[in-house]
């Protein structure tokens, strides 16, 4: 196109030399007429003619080119009036716009992105020579992912102001499908397995509805290096692609596809050595690219240790190492010897780090996450530490990170982080009304990335017809430049458990304030040490026998409905370590954390709660698009110590852990695993004559009583859930979206129980009422449930949005299930 254009701009430029003496003079004046757009100086820097110069017909021809050159002229026509020079141009239209029509199947802009390769930009001038080419290159680009009978008109519509409108309509026709691919040379691995390894496909699965046949070129350039790596992946250094055919059926619809292959033969690596200028790491490259001798060659396995070793150097500041393997093949013994040459190049220092995508987040909230500073020699490791940093926060979608040299300096570069900005905060409102919940109201302000600043703050509001909360919270995650976090909340909750389903009855009230402090040990680890002092009160308590060990002791005897109160303050401690890839959506490395909280000496009551989370993500695919999620989840609590009239102290009822609901334990209704609520009743005969207690009411003894258990879950001091979970890409969503939903096939387990419950006590009594609760001995970890199924969770621009399909699997008799699971938030 190029060489076209040059050969054009000649022909033009003989074909504009006016009828002029040949004869050499000099220029006292220029002049250049019918300008619009361009303007006047910009066209004077194209003529290499000046003032006072003395010219000729080839300074003039050279002229003439230069301006065509610009390509802002049609025509130019050069006349001589005196010693004047004079320039008549015809500027080129400028685009000012380009229009698609007809195109379905290929996007505007990858249509956009084509012509742009072609030099067709909008508020570019256009070369109406240029036309047909641009009509064939499009047409071009549509072959190339297999639509052969596509056609491309390009009109031009003439506006004011020599401006132009492209309109270019598409009639795209069908996509050739594949009829068939045939390998030709191999006798070593069959037809169907090295098939099975490319991308495209000339049958598909039965089941396979969403596949394609369509024949695409870039596809088949991917599958034959996809074809050459599965050969040399397993020894075959020769292997060589002799010819590819591609022919098409009369009508364009159908490619039959051949491949001519030589497969070689299957070579051992001799011996490895290393070339170069090692700058004193000779020792450490010669370890890292030993192969024992013998070993069967991998072009995998040669490109890792390349890989390897341009890692080592760029831990040193040598951004742009070059590291090759030259293979020295003696085809006599099948052997290979592996030299690998080493050019660390010029040792490099970061210039700038620079941020691009945060509209909302603050340039210092990335800048502190930095491993990587300005002006130390460039560390790849420190690099990718800060990329895994800003992932880590919760607050981008993707982060990507670059490094450009400086314009004139070797020794610099500018490292980049591109980062695409997600919701970090959410907007909470529910209103609704239930025959059973009656009239509920709730709202919810949080903020991950408060007003940019990287903080964290949160002001919730929420009432329904059993809860009544408000409360206020405020993180500092950088409260000193070192990384030390600071964080305060002040709450108060009212919540009525007997108005909401699947609860045993009672009534609490929390007012409370604490702060918690935390500090980073390294990269992946951290501490934190905090407090609360709170007030609880609780009335209202439906007499099961589980409440009433923690509940008696307290209790006004003369005024038994009045409740009890407890001023308490509680240390909080907690260790995490934290190496996922990501924060929202992980798909690689593991979250250890540990929390514990105990009410000190002076509180009301006394107990203590251990908490222990993990969750690890395997990667089973390189892309990520296949993960392996285990996770496991245990706690515990129980009072500790005695009070001043020799009671034990008991754990809270109220703190007990419950399970089911949730990503716990799915496919069971809230609140409804554990232990259930077991009511005791005396039993009772009537006195003889002159008996002066209660009338009728004489006690047999405890071991007549009779119980009946609710169909309430009442939690306990114990649990632990878990399970796996596979990942799997979702279908039917565009590859711009995979970060944003996740799908997953599950398997939950879970258990609660109270290491308190009197089983053997109970176990002799007689049971009444409805025998579908059963008194089971809930003080054992084997009454274990689990579900199974499958989950959507879609971070969309509305909110978070959460769908879970389950079925348990391992249950009891009068377990509540649920099938389906659906959880929303507005997210801003």
């Amino acid at each position: 196109m190029t060489l076209k254009k040059l050969f054009l701009s000649a022909l033009l430029a003989s074909a504009a030399m006016p009828a002029y003496s040949a004869e050499e003079f000099v220029v006292e004046d220029i002049r250049v007429r019918g300008l619009q757009r361009v303007a006047l100086g910009a066209a004077l820097t194209y003529i290499p003619i000046r003032v006072g110069d003395n010219v000729d017909s080839e300074a003039i021809q050279s002229s003439i080119r230069s301006l065509y050159s610009s390509t802002h002229f049609n025509d130019i026509v050069v006349s001589r009036v005196g010693d004047t020079l004079i320039f008549e141009v015809t500027e080129r239209p400028t685009i000012s716009g380009i229009e698609f029509d007809g195109n379905k199947d290929i996007k505007d802009e990858q249509l956009e992105q084509s012509l742009t390769d072609q030099g067709i930009v909008e508020g570019e001038p256009l070369d109406l020579t240029t036309i047909s080419s641009i009509e064939t290159g499009l047409e071009d680009f549509y072959h190339s992912i297999g639509k052969y009978n596509a056609q491309v008109d390009v009109e031009i519509i003439r506006l004011a102001r020599n401006r132009v409108r492209l309109e270019i309509d598409f009639d795209e026709g069908e996509s050739a499908e594949i009829e068939q691919i045939n390998i030709v040379g191999n006798s070593i691995f069959s037809d169907e397995e090295l098939l099975a390894n490319l991308e495209l496909k000339d049958q598909l699965p039965w089941w396979n509805f969403f596949g394609a046949r369509q024949y695409q070129k870039q596809q088949l350039s991917g599958d034959l290096e996809t074809l050459e790596s599965f050969y040399k992946d397993r020894g075959y250094l020769t292997f060589q692609i002799e010819s590819v055919q591609v022919s098409m059926t009369p009508d364009r619809s159908g490619v039959y596809i051949t491949i001519n292959i030589n497969e070689g033969e299957i070579f051992n690596v001799r011996e490895t050595s290393v070339i170069g200028d090692l700058r004193g790491q000779r020792e450490v490259v010669e370890r890292l690219t030993k192969i024992e001798p013998g070993t069967r060659y991998s072009a995998a396995q040669v490109t890792y240790l390349e890989e390897l070793v341009a890692k080592l150097y760029g831990r040193y500041g040598y951004a742009y190492p070059e590291v090759r393997a030259i293979p020295e093949i003696d085809e006599e013994t099948n052997e290979v010897d592996l030299v690998f040459s080493v050019d660390p190049g010029q040792r490099v220092y970061v210039n700038r780090v620079q941020f691009r995508g945060n509209s909302v987040t603050e340039d210092e909230v990335l800048r502190r996450e930095m491993r990587q500073f300005e002006g130390a020699p460039l560390n790849e490791d420190m690099v990718e530490q800060g990329k895994i940093r800003l992932e880590r926060l919760g607050f981008f979608e993707t982060v990507e990170s670059s490094t450009t040299r400086v314009n004139g300096r070797d020794d610099l570069v500018n490292v980049e982080y591109l980062v695409k900005e997600q919701p970090s905060g959410s907007f909470n409102f529910m209103f609704g009304y239930g025959d059973y919940s009656k009239l509920q109201i709730g709202v919810g302000v949080s903020q991950d990335n408060f007003l940019g600043t990287g903080n964290r703050a949160a002001l919730n509001i929420n009432t329904n017809r059993f809860n009544r909360t408000v409360s206020l919270s405020y993180t500092d995650r950088y409260f000193t430049k070192d990384g030390v976090n600071l964080s305060g909340q002040v709450f108060l909750n009212e919540f009525d458990a007997g108005r909401q389903e699947n609860l045993i009855r009672y009534n609490t009230k929390r007012l409370g304030v604490g702060a918690t402090i935390g500090f980073p040990i390294n990269e992946v680890s951290s501490l934190s040490l905090g407090g609360v002092a709170r007030r609880e009160e609780i009335t209202n308590v439906e007499g099961y026998e589980q409440v009433k060990r923690f509940y008696q002791p307290y209790i006004d005897q003369q005024d038994p409905n009045s409740g009890v109160s407890f001023d308490m303050l509680s240390l909080e401690a907690g260790w995490s370590r934290v190496t996922l890839n990501r924060g929202t959506y992980p798909t690689a490395g593991s979250s250890n954390r540990l929390n514990a909280e105990i009410t000190v000496p002076g509180s009301d009551i006394r107990y203590f709660r251990v908490n222990y989370d993990f969750k690890h993500y395997l990667p089973l695919t390189q892309d990520h698009s296949f993960v392996l999620l285990t996770r496991f989840k245990v706690g515990y609590g129980n009072g500790y110590g005695s009070d001043d009239n020799g009671n034990d102290y008991i754990f809270p009822f109220y703190e007990n852990f419950r399970i089911g609901g949730s990503d716990d334990l799915r496919g069971f209704e809230a609140n409804t695993v554990g232990p259930r609520a077991v009511f005791r009743y005396p039993e009772s005969i009537i006195g003889p004559p002159g008996y002066n207690g209660i009338p009728g009411d004489l006690p047999v003894g405890p071991g007549a009583d009779s119980i009946a258990v609710s169909q309430y879950s009442v939690g306990g001091n114990a649990m632990y859930s878990g399970g796996i979970e596979l990942i799997v890409p979702t279908p039917l969503i565009k590859e711009d979206a995979k970060n944003s939903v996740r799908t997953s096939i599950y398997l939950d387990v879970g258990s609660v129980w109270d290491t308190e419950f009197l089983y053997d006590e109970y176990s002799q009594l007689r049971q009444e009422g409805n025998l579908d609760y059963r008194l089971d001995d809930f003080s054992s970890p084997d009454l274990y449930r689990a579900s199974a199924g499958v989950a959507v969770q879609w971070l969309s621009p509305m909110g978070p949005l959460t769908f879970a399909f389950g079925r348990p699997i391992k249950d009891y008799e009068g377990d509540r299930t649920q099938t389906f699971t659906f959880n929303f938030g507005t997210t801003f």
